[in-house]
């Protein structure tokens, strides 16, 4: 029920279940062939061995697999699933894994393939890898969930494990899920293996601070950054598009340290208000009635501000200074790249902004902050749970952030250092310097000039 794929051309020769996504790459570029012409316009500003750049071209394996489910109703369900490790030359492969109708293997290879740098640029001794399952677990039970999460792990207990590859939450997993999968690894194993997973609740060895990891590390990033620009808090508006965990926990944040933060939206909406609006607010009311767009017509909330109920792509195209995606990939491509006016841009989701969109964004002087730098704050407090994990000792949540801020605001300052140095725009030069770091590890194994002078 299982095929391992040494590279995207065994696509050639799909499983039934991957027809229609051969179909998809053959009509449109997929997502991973965008993804590389990032690491393409990186390279021609370092000097690794070629063997070092054929490597980081493919990924290293992939899995796909078929994982059947018995339905509360008694029916049999089969649900596709994924698992790709990129490279794990700096260490065991590390990524979430995201459950979503429209996860595909291009999507999770090209998940990985940003993992790997991310991982890299943060000075992580982890490789990138990541997984998914194509399904919209909006649809399933808490026990369908369950059943699910644990068959998945089933499928690809042999493929993971706390020095091979760990895994994480991504998109609509979480701590309960991640406890699930590091439950049914230990049962598989016959082992108590708590570094298997991060993101897991606190009762079963998770660490303090992880669940608002990726927008604390951002907010680092953020306050890090706009400093250099002299905008102040108080006369810098925000607008925030995906109000998830992550979304909205940054936009808590922001508010909390003064910032307009005008307008946010998730899957079905969104509302701006120029004056700013009542944060804290929306996220109550988001978790008790899992939507935004009705926010400011209940109860007594209704009289707090005037507001506009927007679309996701009016939010994109508000005059901002700050915009922040948050939700999922190719929000902004070629054809609406046009219309943003915000000066700058911190991606919080994973690879937002399409290739093509990113020329238009430079050319008109817009500072984009990449994802592998911007939310990699998820990741390095997923190392500091393994770790921990590892080492039996655990640490506060004072001891978790201090240690997230000096990490993220040391890489900030490097990557920007590096764009000012060599006059690149801040992605190229994020991923300039994951990959020096990535080219010494993979160079330190043999190259052909090694090898050609030690005949």
């Amino acid at each position: 029920m299982a095929k391992i794929i040494v590279s995207d051309q065994d696509l050639a020769y799909p499983l039934p279940h991957q027809v229609e996504q051969v179909k998809t790459f053959q009509t449109n570029q997929s997502l991973f062939a965008d993804a590389s012409q990032r690491l393409e316009k990186a390279l021609k500003y370092v000097s690794i061995s070629e063997d070092a750049i054929q490597r980081l071209r493919y990924p290293k394996t992939s899995l796909s697999v078929s994982i059947p489910i018995r339905m509360d109703d008694g029916s049999l369900r089969i649900f596709s699933g994924y698992r790709v490790r990129y490279d794990d030359t700096r260490g065991p492969g590390k990524g979430g894994v995201r459950y979503h109708p429209n996860v595909t293997l291009d999507e999770v290879q090209s998940l990985a393939f940003w993992m790997t740098f991310k991982c890299a640029l943060l000075d992580l001794p982890f490789g990138g890898a990541k997984g998914g399952i194509t399904v919209n677990p909006k649809e399933l039970s808490k026990s369908e969930l369950e059943r699910l999460s644990r068959g998945y792990i089933d499928a690809i207990a042999d493929f993971i494990g706390p020095d091979v590859d760990i895994l994480a939450p991504d998109v609509y997993t979480n701590a309960t899920i991640m406890g699930w999968m590091m439950d049914q690894y230990g049962i598989i194993k016959r082992q108590l293996s708590r570094g298997v997973v991060t993101g897991k609740p606190l009762t079963l060895g998770g660490s303090q601070g992880r669940d608002a990891a990726t927008a604390t590390g951002a907010y680092y990033v953020i306050q890090t950054v706009l400093p250099k620009f002299k905008k102040i808090p108080q006369k810098t508006t925000v607008a925030v598009q995906g109000f998830g965990n992550a979304g909205s926990i940054l936009a808590e944040l922001l508010d909390q340290a003064g910032y307009q933060v005008v307008a946010v939206s998730d899957s079905q909406g969104g509302i701006y208000a120029p004056q700013g609006l009542d944060i804290p607010s929306i996220r109550e009311y988001k978790t008790s009635r899992r939507g935004i767009k009705a926010v400011y017509c209940q109860d007594s909330v209704c009289n707090i501000v005037e507001h506009k109920i927007i679309t996701n792509q009016e939010l994109l195209a508000l005059d901002v200074d700050v915009l922040i995606p948050a939700a999922l990939e190719n929000q902004i491509t070629i054809d609406n790249a046009a219309t943003v006016k915000a000066k700058f841009i911190f991606e919080v989701a994973n690879g937002p902004i399409s290739s093509a969109a990113d020329e238009i964004l430079t050319e008109k002087g817009i500072y984009v902050f990449p994802d592998i730098l911007v939310n990699a704050g998820g990741v390095t407090v997923s190392y500091f749970e393994w770790v921990q994990n590892r080492n039996g000792w655990y640490w506060t949540l004072e001891e978790v952030n201090q240690r997230l801020q000096t990490k993220m605001e040391a890489e900030t300052e490097k990557t920007w250092s590096l764009a000012q140095e060599l006059n690149l725009d801040l992605r190229t030069a994020a991923y300039v310097h994951g990959l020096n770091r990535l080219g010494e590890a993979l160079d330190a194994k043999g190259t052909r000039d090694y090898y050609s002078n030690h005949q």
